[in-house]
């Protein structure tokens, strides 16, 4: 009998602590915080390119190379291999959270491509992956806002 009754006793001295920790818990709310619009606007210059996994940036001069993006619009300057080859329009998939980037050329058809938006040592970069014209030559070009 003592021996039932200090089952008991243990057991509402447990159920007594699980209340007790299950009390001082308290949840907190965490509400999401709405992630700002992606704005890809001013002047892009290429810092790094590759071809099929070979640097391409100590080979060919990317210096004058611009891609300039305002109202939904963008340019090229002193064009190189990319994946348009005139001025026109532009669209990203998401405006909060881009994953692909599509380019309206004036008068062609739309392209898009894979489209990343990192910050790497503080600076806002652009990649983009892309094949001009030929499947099997693969170009991811890194790009930096210019000031």
């Amino acid at each position: 009998m003592e021996t039932n009754y200090k089952i008991r006793h243990l057991s509402l001295l447990l159920i007594m602590a699980v209340v007790l920790l299950a009390s001082a818990c308290k949840t907190e709310k965490v509400l999401p915080q709405k992630e700002a619009l992606k704005d890809i606007s001013g002047n892009w210059q290429v810092i790094k390119a590759t071809r099929n996994g070979t640097d391409l940036t100590a080979i060919v001069d990317f210096s004058q190379f611009r891609l300039n993006f305002t109202n939904g619009n963008y340019t090229l300057q002193n064009k190189l291999p990319f994946l348009v080859d005139q001025n026109g329009s532009f669209s990203l998939d998401d405006p909060q959270y881009p994953y692909k980037i599509t380019f309206i050329a004036t008068g062609k058809q739309p392209v898009s491509t894979a489209f990343t938006y990192p910050i790497v040592n503080g600076k806002r970069q652009l990649s983009l992956t892309f094949s001009p014209g030929c499947a099997n030559n693969s170009y991811i070009y890194v790009l930096q806002q210019v000031n």
